[in-house]
């Protein structure tokens, strides 16, 4: 009985310990509104875009230069350019996702489109240009002779060839770029880009020089040539060089983006949207205010009916709750309104488990036995329910996760956590308050206390 006693004490302890983590690394506001910063706020609530504010922005792909079999790849690769290029503007948690068009969707038939969300950046332009800064990187080879060439007539009545026209694409584009490096010319101290690609790049390269030997290969960044050398041997090394006029600005910048991922496919900007951060604010409030009222009407409910199990089942609970928000904060987990109601429910879960246990024990004691044979026979035959019930929650938060949106993902994601740690508390925690509590003995006011409802066991 005494080491019970200590375990409780312990789990008491900790519990109040992950609640003052919770408590401690929410970051406070100085006069000025502003965040002041300490080593405890490492770990904030990390808030959607719906919580915080911040740009939707949606994007077309062009992917009519791509076969059909690699679009999905194509686009996965842009998807994930896109996400290191806003990484490093330190958005926090931006949520990139391709959505591919199909016979299902009029609107998106034959269009390959990426959502991206920017929590916290209300500013349209600054979100279009994080994006817009990353280069397309295309390599394209001379036209075959007698291919159309498009000319122009200039105002002095001069006639150009469209340099466009001269060149056609080939497969080698920004999507198999390794690294980017900046050299500078040891005679003439001018700067210029040396790439290198990935296996899969270096294998095309050596392909495209090795067949366009004394023939000009154009290296093309958004769309307009910026190198155009005439190819002397193969190379297999799968190393290429961009020369232009760059000062060394351009050309470190051109580095940083490069590194950052080139485009490997173009994107098309279809539509912006700005979410404010007062209505982010409202939906934190309003989420925060149900699952206080929530927490304080089933905390009265628990102690009026199940009386002294009611009363472990609160602390059960709160111990519960301190654990699933530190989860949020360090895995981190990114909150929306959602993932809110996601974990709104998961608390109603782990009450209905305390629930089951509670009616099994009040059962046990009915029949005649000792309160601690009812409890340790009630926490036996609820278990068997409880794993069910959970199981099947379970099942539903990760089909959800696995085919729903984003939106969907969030409220899945804080369900099926709640879910295994609500187990955790009704099972573990729950019941070794229980066993403690069995020291008061068998007298009628333990009795009384351990039963519930208007009735006296």
């Amino acid at each position: 009985m005494f080491k019970r006693i200590i375990l409780s004490i312990i789990i008491l302890i900790l519990g109040a310990g992950v609640a003052f983590f919770v408590f401690k690394t929410e970051p406070k506001l100085n006069k000025n509104f502003e965040a002041q910063k300490s080593f405890f706020q490492k770990f904030p609530f990390r808030m959607g875009l719906d919580l915080s504010g911040g740009s939707h922005l949606i994007y077309k792909a062009d992917v009519s230069a791509v076969q059909s079999g690699e679009v999905g790849s194509s686009m996965d690769a842009l998807r994930d350019v896109i996400e290191r290029r806003v990484n490093l503007f330190g958005v926090s948690e931006p949520i990139v996702q391709v959505q591919g068009g199909g016979f299902t969707s009029l609107s998106l038939a034959g269009e390959e489109r990426l959502i991206v969300d920017l929590p916290g950046v209300t500013d349209i332009k600054k979100a279009i240009d994080m994006i817009g800064q990353t280069p397309l990187l295309e390599f394209k080879i001379q036209a075959p002779q007698g291919a159309e060439q498009s000319a122009t007539v200039g105002k002095d009545g001069k006639v150009s060839l469209d340099l466009g026209s001269q060149f056609q694409a080939t497969e080698l584009t920004g999507r198999y770029l390794k690294r980017a490096i900046l050299e500078f010319d040891i005679n003439t101290r001018e700067p210029s880009v040396s790439l290198q690609f990935d296996d899969v790049g270096t294998k095309l390269f050596a392909q495209i020089t090795k067949e366009n030997v004394g023939k000009m290969v154009a290296i093309y960044l958004d769309g307009a040539p910026v190198s155009t050398p005439v190819v002397r041997e193969e190379i297999p090394n799968g190393q290429a060089v961009i020369s232009g006029n760059f000062n060394p600005a351009e050309a470190k910048l051109l580095v940083g983006r490069l590194n950052s991922g080139a485009l490997p496919v173009p994107i098309a900007l279809l539509s912006t949207q700005t979410i404010g951060a007062t209505l982010g604010e409202s939906a934190i409030a309003a989420g925060v205010k149900a699952a206080i009222i929530g927490f304080i009407l089933v905390a009265l409910f628990l102690i009026l009916w199940y009386r002294l199990p009611g009363l472990v089942a609160v602390l059960s609970l709160s111990i519960f709750v301190a654990i699933i928000l530190a989860l949020f904060k360090l895995l981190p987990v990114t909150l929306t309104a959602a993932g809110i109601a996601g974990f709104i429910i998961s608390m109603g879960i782990a009450v209905d488990a305390n629930v089951l246990i509670f009616e099994r024990v009040k059962e046990e004691l009915r029949s005649g036995r000792t309160i601690e044979e009812a409890v340790k026979l009630g926490f036996s035959r609820a278990w068997l329910s409880i794993r069910d019930s959970n199981t099947s929650n379970l099942i539903t938060a990760l089909i959800l996760f696995w085919f729903g949106t984003s939106l969907i993902k969030g409220f899945a994601l804080t369900l099926g956590m709640g879910v295994i740690v609500s187990m955790f508390s009704a099972i573990t925690i729950t019941r070794i308050f229980l066993s403690t509590l069995i020291v008061l003995g068998e007298g009628k006011v333990a009795r009384f206390l351990f039963s519930s409802g208007i009735t006296r066991v």
